[in-house]
């Protein structure tokens, strides 16, 4: 049974940011083609991405470490003594599967939950129902089992359309692993980039007249160029862990290209704000496996004629992905098309489209009939 894509690629020009760091401040870079691209990772990427899905689809989730705080201090706004409210946080996550989950000092899981925000509020109503018991149970050594574990593992494990997109972690609980559907790669700049150093200082607004300096200095670093991004989502995983409702497929599917072609990582945004959209952006349906754009800039792309990285980016991408159809026979590819800047379609993206919003409609609908016939 062959698996169904839908493939997103992207060229963006993001000027002075830094829109991913290091552990040093620094932006993050890749050796490739033999010369530094700054990159930006998948994981930042990814998280905005999920989180502007959520926001479009009004159903949001959380990844973290504080359920037990969370519990307790819902708890305590509904009039519970701290102590006992603490005790009930601790034994939420104690009461977490066949062993439990491991807790911190600070009532924080020992590993990262990944969980519908609605999930406090039915923790909350367990721990409500099940009073007498953890009363009972508080300042005793053993107290044995207080909650039901079942109604308490179902919650953590449950799905928001987002987690069922992007896929869940979760060894400690099993039956919570939930292998994503879309895969997110790390941008990087089609040419040769690397960080640049920016030295600034703020005045001290209170100085008096014949005080000079400033009240702070410091040095950062920034970058900018011409990003190559890509994404795929498997369209038959997506149903499976939909347990095929196409209809939320559709929704969810589309709300993710749009996010993709969308959505920019917020670090340093207000000091920088490089709010840029992509100049092009191609989708293709695929039967087998996605298939990237990346290796077009493996040979780092040089400045056209206006100066630029942009036009020949755009261009390089096309003349690729021109010469993957000629490889492949264009087989297993049931849609592409393109949306971009340029007055004319660029040859080898399939057909032309006025906005992002009527290549990903079209995407979507070419994608999912076929989906019923591949799963």
């Amino acid at each position: 049974m062959s698996s169904l894509f839908l493939d997103m690629s992207a060229i963006q020009s993001i000027p002075a940011a830094n829109l991913n760091r290091d552990d040093l401040g620094s932006p993050k870079t890749v050796r490739y083609g033999n010369v530094q691209r700054v990159r930006v990772s998948s994981q930042s990427w990814k998280r905005v991405i999920r989180q502007g899905v959520e926001q479009e689809l009004g159903e949001t989730a959380a990844r973290t470490r504080l359920v037990p705080v969370k519990v307790k201090e819902a708890l305590e706004k509904a009039g519970w003594p701290t102590e006992l409210a603490a005790f009930a946080g601790a034994k939420i996550a104690a009461s977490a599967g066949k062993k439990g989950l491991k807790t911190e000092l600070a009532g924080h899981t020992s590993v990262l939950l990944f969980l519908p925000d609605t999930a406090i509020d039915e923790l909350v109503a367990i721990c409500t129902e099940h009073r007498s018991a953890l009363e009972e149970g508080l300042g005793k050594k053993t107290p044995g089992q207080l909650l039901p574990v079942d109604a308490v593992t179902e919650t953590l494990k449950r799905r928001t359309a987002s987690i069922s997109l992007l896929g869940r972690m979760l060894a400690e609980l099993p039956g919570a692993n939930v292998d994503g559907a879309a895969q997110v790669a790390h941008a990087f700049t089609t040419h040769a980039s690397e960080p640049q150093r920016d030295y600034f200082t703020a005045v001290d607004d209170w100085l008096g007249e014949a005080e000079t300096g400033s009240g702070h200095l410091d040095t950062s670093e920034f970058s900018a160029g011409v990003f190559y991004r890509f994404a795929s989502v498997n369209i038959t995983d997506l149903l499976n862990n939909l347990e095929d409702d196409d209809k939320t497929a559709r929704t969810l599917l589309g709300a993710f290209a749009d996010q993709f072609l969308m959505s920019l990582p917020q670090a340093k945004k207000n000091s920088t704000a490089p709010h840029t959209i992509p100049d092009l952006a191609y989708a293709a349906v695929r039967t087998g496996r996605p298939i990237s754009l990346a290796a077009a800039f493996e040979a780092p792309v040089t400045a056209g004629r206006d100066g630029g990285h942009s036009a020949a980016s755009r261009q390089a991408m096309a003349a690729y992905a021109r010469n993957i159809n000629r490889l492949t026979g264009d087989r297993n590819r049931t849609f592409h098309g393109q949306a971009g800047i340029d007055e004319t379609a660029l040859d080898g993206l399939g057909s032309s489209y006025d906005s992002f919003p009527a290549l990903i409609d079209a995407a979507v609908a070419a994608a999912l009939p076929a989906a019923g016939e591949t799963r």
